[in-house]
């Protein structure tokens, strides 16, 4: 027999089809309707429209918020309606949202803190079959008994004694306070990382972390107090613990408290123009662990971010943004060296990245074996852009002002030296 009184399928196909059923059917969609309006309230109300937002979603009738809306008010109403006609619908009805709550919020919060990687879109089929086999079980009256029997396979574990329902219970349980902790992590750093840049970026960002990790370690020994595991057995496992990071595990604790040594003195921050053993780009991560860098050329190098710490490592971007670049011209000797540099003054400043102040500057530097070498420095304002595609608009200007006013280029010069034919030795034949 089944919750409620239904005693068969029958019973259940008969009381589905009495005209209470249509009241409670009329009911049920009424109240989503409601919680669809409350929703689409709220988001309007919250500002733009976010498509990772666990609450909302995409499209509002994805997000969790809807079925958590749903079921009070579905319970409302069949609280209001038990009084009139027998309950047939909300019987499925109020399970099937239950199992929608746990999958919607579940799936949610994972995508969130964990992106669609392979791992969890497993969880996430787990956590729907689950869900969904839990309703059926409950809805047919199968579960209390499944429970019962579960609950007589029991065994003893040191002083305490444990059975097949006590585990999944524990497991579910730590599942649950692990998610609302993943939750309240990601509502933090949504909340914190919102509207921030530069330095402000990166401060927020390590709070982030700390929060999430401090958030997940709570929820584990939470789950494992739940599982039955006594925490202060813990305490020789943590010893270990400790003993593995000074020994074994140092590069990676390393790696870590120097994530948030560079996130908290922002020496470095995201956005940042870098360059790391001879690799040059902007910083687009600060993780715990590792650093990412990205190249103007699409590379990525994931930096450990050790190295960040024990190495020298040139910020174009900490304290002024603007970088000096510079090109080689060489000129012949007979050349105008006045007209000359002002030729490459006016092809750098004629580029709108190159500042005018400070204004470029050409140099005579140096009186080499083919000719007068010259160099042409300018700053730039926005290295991020690269510098190449700079230098070489700057150096077809140069030419094309060279070749304008006839100013020769040299072409390296050498001298050959020829010993006289009858000084040339007569090889037998």
């Amino acid at each position: 027999m089944s919750e409620g009184g239904i005693p068969s399928l029958e019973g259940w196909i008969a009381a589905l089809t009495r005209p209470a059923a249509l009241a409670e059917l009329a009911a049920l969609v009424a109240s989503g309707v409601l919680a669809w309006a409350f929703c689409l309230g709220i988001s309007r109300a919250s500002g733009p429209p976010d498509k990772t937002s666990i609450l909302f979603g995409r499209r509002i009738v994805d997000g969790a918020l809807f079925p958590l809306l749903w079921l009070p008010l579905a319970y409302l109403a069949q609280a209001l309606l038990a009084r009139w006609v027998p309950m047939a619908v909300f019987k499925i009805a109020i399970p099937v949202l239950m199992a929608l709550v746990v999958i919607r919020v579940g799936v949610k919060v994972l995508q969130v803190a964990f992106g669609n990687t392979r791992l969890i879109r497993v969880l996430e089929r787990t956590i729907s079959w689950v869900a969904w086999l839990a309703m059926v079980l409950w809805v047919s009256g199968l579960l209390p008994l499944i429970l019962d029997e579960l609950d007589r396979v029991t065994w003893t574990i040191g002083g305490s004694s444990m059975s097949i329902r006590t585990l999944i219970e524990g497991i579910l349980t730590a599942g649950a306070v692990l998610i609302i902790a993943l939750w309240i992590s990601s509502a933090i750093e949504a909340r914190l990382l919102r509207a921030a840049t530069g330095g402000a970026l990166s401060l927020r960002k390590a709070v982030s972390n700390a929060t999430r990790a401090f958030l997940m370690f709570v929820g584990l020994l939470v789950a494992l107090s739940a599982v039955g595991i006594d925490l202060t057995a813990l305490s020789v496992l943590g010893g270990a613990i400790g003993v593995g990071v000074g020994f074994g595990l140092q590069k990676l604790a390393s790696n870590y408290v120097s994530g948030f040594v560079i996130l908290a003195e922002r020496s470095m921050r995201i956005g940042d123009n870098v360059r790391v053993d001879n690799f040059e780009g902007v910083i687009t991560q600060i993780n715990a662990r590792y650093t990412v860098i990205r190249s103007l050329g699409g590379r990525e190098s994931i930096v450990p971010n050790e190295l960040l710490i024990i190495t020298r490592v040139e910020n174009l971007s900490l304290s002024d943004s603007r970088v000096w670049l510079s090109t080689l011209v060489s000129v012949s000797y007979d050349s105008d060296v006045e007209l000359v540099m002002g030729l490459l003054q006016k092809a750098a400043s004629s580029q709108n990245r190159v500042l005018n102040d400070p204004a470029p500057s050409v140099t005579l530097i140096n009186f080499g074996a083919d000719g007068l070498e010259l160099k042409v420095g300018y700053w730039i304002s926005d290295p991020e852009n690269g510098s190449d595609g700079l230098k070489s608009l700057i150096n077809l200007e140069i030419l094309r002002s060279l070749r304008e006013h006839h100013i020769e280029i040299p072409f390296p010069q050498r001298v050959v030296h020829t010993a006289p034919l009858e000084k040339l030795p007569v090889m037998p034949l």
